[in-house]
């Protein structure tokens, strides 16, 4: 229950945290139903964008943010109604990384799409490649316009690099230009990550673009707007992270949003920098939410800003050599409450419908069983949702032991169930 406009201009990080966390979807309970296309694009909308990543090892990292704040919904729907031509569609564009985005913020990205045909702000061998097969990119683009939608496999063009750089063809390093350069984009996805591209006339509704498009300045004060009230509370350097801005605009931009009332200055004790509150934001009394967070979810994904709300320090373990590993390959902290009170490995082994806990660590200081209870409750969730029949708990980590008896617990008290209504 919220208690209203911040006024004071000093926060404890506790505040700071539950603003945080209401700010991002986890203020109040799920829905008693399965989300709808409205509920799905909403949260969407409320945080700004949903962060792509082309590892599959549990579910692609795009759907596990509305998952954490909506529970199960229907994945394969989502992906029907998220590249559909109209009103309420999402694009893909380059944001915070590779990013879905609602289709009305097109017209504030039109300066990052710009800057990139000056060979501006985008990777300096793709700019190198653009610069130097100018031709042979423009017959790319002649090709999606008599061809499309059309995948960087079905070009046929080019001879394969041999440099290393993500070993992709020419084919698909032209589309990857004109992708930033916004001449083309996304229609569909298929199988695990293959991208389809087509002319963005072509897919983005009309209205969308012929609005008009915003001065840099005006789009980039739009964008620190919506980081604004998305992060809750955040210093500037969070508020430029979100959507990956230049540092010089994101200053100007943070002092004219300041002057205009729209962000409010703020200390949160401990920080060393001064932080930014969201003008209509206000302090809930309490937050109880429960969640497995992708570690490309926006509550967490700026591991400084993570460590100062939650004094949990988290890494992504991925290119990290096994035998190196303190927490495992691809980690998800659970949110308990208002803190993060444990992290996961977690992997889906499709082929045996086995939703695996490879390691279970605990925070310090936490109800051990409470936490497995709660924590098995999310995982069982989670794994109906993905389809996948049983849990398994490998004994690595020191909250592993209570989650397999949390787990074996439930599979009884399920046993014991059935039983009793077999008998009757």
């Amino acid at each position: 229950m919220p208690q209203g406009r911040v006024t004071r201009t000093t926060l404890s990080v506790a505040e700071a945290r539950r603003l945080a966390l209401a700010a991002q979807g986890f203020g109040g309970p799920r829905p008693a139903e399965m989300p709808g296309w409205r509920d799905l694009r909403g949260v969407v909308k409320r945080l700004g964008l949903l962060q792509i990543d082309s590892v599959n090892v549990l579910v692609r990292a795009h759907y596990l943010p509305l998952f954490s704040r909506l529970g199960p919904y229907d994945r394969a729907g989502f992906d029907a109604k998220t590249y559909r031509r109209g009103a309420s569609a999402l694009f893909e564009y380059w944001a915070h990384e590779a990013s879905l985005l609602p289709i009305e913020l097109h017209p504030l990205l039109r300066w990052r799409m710009a800057r990139a045909r000056n060979m501006d702000g985008i990777y300096k061998r793709l700019a190198e490649f653009a610069r130097e097969r100018r031709a042979f990119v423009e017959a790319v683009l002649a090709e999606v316009a008599a061809r499309g939608p059309i995948s960087a496999a079905e070009l046929g063009r080019g001879e394969r690099r041999s440099n290393g750089w993500w070993s992709w063809d020419e084919g698909k390093l032209a589309l990857e230009y004109l992708f930033w350069a916004g001449l083309v984009t996304t229609a569909t996805r298929r199988g695990a990550f293959e991208r389809v591209y087509d002319l963005t006339e072509r897919l983005i509704p009309r209205a969308i673009q012929e609005a008009p498009t915003p001065t840099e300045a005006d789009a980039v004060r739009a964008l620190v707007e919506i980081a604004a009230r998305a992060l809750g509370i955040a210093t500037a350097a969070d508020l430029r992270d979100y959507f990956r801005l230049p540092l010089a605009q994101t200053r100007r931009a943070v002092a004219e949003l300041v002057e205009s009332g729209v962000l409010a200055k703020v200390v949160v004790k401990g920080w060393a920098n001064e932080a930014f509150l969201d003008g209509r934001a206000s302090v809930p009394r309490r937050i109880e939410a429960r969640a497995l967070l992708a570690p490309f979810d926006p509550l967490i994904w700026e591991r400084a800003r993570t460590e100062r709300l939650f004094d949990f320090r988290y890494r992504l373990e991925i290119y990290t050599p096994a035998a190196k590993r303190v927490h495992g390959y691809y980690v998800l902290p659970f949110l308990l409450g208002d803190r993060l009170a444990a992290r996961l490995c977690l992997k889906s082994d499709r082929d045996g419908s086995t939703l695996q806990v490879r390691t279970a660590h605990g925070e310090d200081g936490i109800d051990r069983g409470a936490v497995a209870e709660a924590l098995h409750a999310e995982l069982r969730l989670m794994a109906e949702w993905l389809g996948l029949e049983r849990i398994s708990v490998a004994p690595q980590g020191d909250l592993a032991p209570s989650l397999r008896d949390a787990v074996l617990a439930a599979e009884m008290n399920v046993r014991a169930r059935k039983t009793k209504r077999r008998k009757r």
